[in-house]
């Protein structure tokens, strides 16, 4: 124990929150310094990492969808959990590496946040990961946790604070109070599915396929979860499906707002359940703090007054709702010693 907060003191603790879209790394004192895809690019049927391994992140992001036959670019977490467990220890190891540089003899200590929703297996699979990635401890904290922390609500206080992190594989929905969770329900139905939702209506209505990058582009500059009197469109080019050439066309905000409507009435529904469970003096409370949006999805024009139609609560939008869980991370180290008696018991047992 003492060694253990001797080392402390010499090392880069860090807080990561490993998302399916983006991994973010948040240090002690010094914020957010690296917030990069969570995108690894490989040669083809091997698990051997490009670039020495340094083909991680950006470099690999900018790969997705245009490799050539002798390299895959693979997003190794799908739906907020691991689904390859090799290529995340490479990207964990690369930015634990990233990150710790300046002190490479002292292994740091490591807060990783996960979907509330994930199983005793995924939870080890992420434990062993970051452990042989470099890690000397590390612990786990629920992702709504952290963005609850992150979004300063006053989750340790006997109120009740309600968070909806949507992030890219998953939406969790948590009411919190007295430092823990109350209700909470993790759906994967987020961010990646507004993307899809956005390709199939493409080639549903146009025959054209488009790309991951390309959907995500769209839903940034022109999408929306509720009209804002303001319609607008864009070009786009895909690849017709009938004569197979390039081709471009122009949509409109209007329709793409359509496209999103089947995966974010998903969101809505997991929200008014988990209200719909939650015990009646929080309830009380919440008509009082209302609802916090968290995660990328966040970010999307009109969510917060779909989510206020919905359940009648005011719903607000948190500062910088993408970096709300890293930044939650990066508090718990501060506060480590305190609270890590709630979580090392059940997440921690090595």
């Amino acid at each position: 124990m003492f060694l253990d907060h001797f080392l402390s003191l010499f090392s880069v603790d860090m807080g990561i929150d490993l998302g399916t879209c983006n991994t973010l790394v948040c240090v002690r004192g010094e914020g957010i310094v690296l917030n990069e895809p969570s995108v690894v690019a490989v040669k083809r049927g091997t698990n051997q990492v490009l670039q020495n391994g340094n083909a991680v992140g950006w470099v690999a992001k900018e790969m997705l969808g245009k490799t050539p036959g002798s390299i895959t670019a693979i997003r190794p977490l799908k739906d907020g959990v691991i689904s390859d467990f090799e290529i995340t220890e490479a990207m964990l190891s690369y930015f634990i590496r990233k990150v710790n540089g300046k002190r490479p003899f002292v292994k740091p200590r490591v807060v990783i946040a996960v979907p509330s929703g994930i199983t005793a297996v995924e939870k080890r699979a992420v434990l062993d990961s970051a452990e042989r990635a470099g890690a000397r401890r590390v612990y786990l904290v629920e992702e709504p946790m952290a963005a609850g922390i992150g979004a300063q609500l006053p989750i340790v206080e006997a109120t009740a604070s309600m968070i909806v992190d949507i992030g890219g594989g998953t939406t969790e929905v948590a009411i919190m109070s007295l430092a823990d969770i109350a209700q909470c329900e993790s759906v994967r139905v987020a961010g990646d599915d507004l993307d899809e939702a956005i390709i199939t209506h493409m080639r549903k209505a146009y025959n054209l396929m488009i790309g991951e990058q390309t959907a995500e582009k769209i839903k940034i500059q022109i999408g929306s979860a509720a009209p804002d009197g303001e319609e607008s469109s864009m070009e786009v080019r895909g690849r017709d499906m009938i004569s197979g050439l390039p081709r471009k066309t122009v949509i409109t905000s209007e329709e793409i707002r359509e496209a999103l409507q089947e995966p974010l009435s998903a969101i809505i529904e997991t929200v008014t359940r988990t209200l719909e469970r939650c015990e009646p003096e929080l309830a009380a409370d919440l008509v009082d703090n209302g609802i916090v949006l968290a995660g990328g999805g966040a970010l999307l024009r009109g969510i917060d007054v779909v989510i206020s139609n919905a359940t009648g609560l005011d719903s607000r939008i948190a500062e910088d709702p993408l970096t709300c869980v890293a930044r939650g991370t990066a508090i718990y180290l501060e506060h480590l010693e305190e609270w890590k008696a709630t979580m090392e018991n059940d997440m921690d047992d090595s």
